[in-house]
């Protein structure tokens, strides 16, 4: 990735300025669950997503909306317990 300029933006820095991109340390759960909140909220930003799941489901927009955002909340199920031997 780069600037307007052309010149590149370390890693660092693209890390910092985007929650999704992850680090070294994070845990295969926490990045699938960032992976599903951001397919989610995006489906609930473009109208055209949310009309095609509610004609697939045979439901209302509304309702596809609001079954997506209440997924958001927690999209992989509870996190597995945190083992902190150190």
């Amino acid at each position: 990735m780069s600037t307007a300029g052309g010149a590149s933006i370390p890693p660092e820095q693209l890390k910092a300025r985007y929650l999704g991109t992850g680090h070294a340390d994070i845990s295969k759960h926490d990045w699938i669950t960032n992976q599903h909140r951001d397919t989610l909220a995006s489906h609930v930003g473009h109208y055209d997503h949310l009309s095609y799941y509610a004609v697939a489901q045979n439901e209302s927009i509304a309702r596809v909306r609001l079954q997506m955002l209440e997924k958001i909340y927690q999209p992989c199920g509870v996190p597995p317990p945190k083992n902190d031997d150190a």
